[in-house]
């Protein structure tokens, strides 16, 4: 399959396609003078990288989990911080979430006076609802 063909079935633009191979992600053959061409397992590959993403892991986290031939070759340590990071920011969301609802809700005359509201300033301020520096993509991955 050629580049143009990939990214028409799967979605991703040809120029990430061509970056996903110069980081090592996929590979492709080309013959002197023609366009990239890839084996039908890059749909899968693609497929891998996309799941990768969506749960939160780097390119270079995806990456280290291939095999020089594209197969996958899974770190369940990785894995199982990845998901504790994902509880944790499930756990942060959720506390933010019930705040902004009792604020919403509260029936004090002023949040001044609301001894929850009080709680959840002092919380924000002690930097309990902060993202990691991981979790913003700041942070060594």
């Amino acid at each position: 399959m050629d580049i143009a063909e990939v990214a028409r079935r799967t979605g991703v633009p040809s120029s990430t396609l061509r970056f996903y191979e110069k980081k090592g992600l996929i590979s492709s053959t080309r013959p002197a003078g023609e366009r990239r061409r890839f084996a039908p397992g890059v749909l899968d590959q693609l497929a891998l990288i996309a799941l990768g993403q969506a749960g939160g892991l780097s390119l270079d986290e995806i990456l280290a989990m291939l095999t020089p031939a594209g197969a996958p070759q899974v770190d369940r340590a990785v894995l199982s911080a990845k998901a504790d990071e994902i509880d944790a920011t499930i756990k942060r969301l959720r506390a933010m979430s019930q705040g902004l609802r009792h604020a919403a809700q509260c029936p004090a005359v002023s949040h001044a006076h609301c001894p929850t509201f009080q709680r959840l300033l002092k919380a924000a301020a002690a930097g309990r609802f902060k993202q990691s520096p991981r979790q913003r993509g700041t942070g060594p991955a």
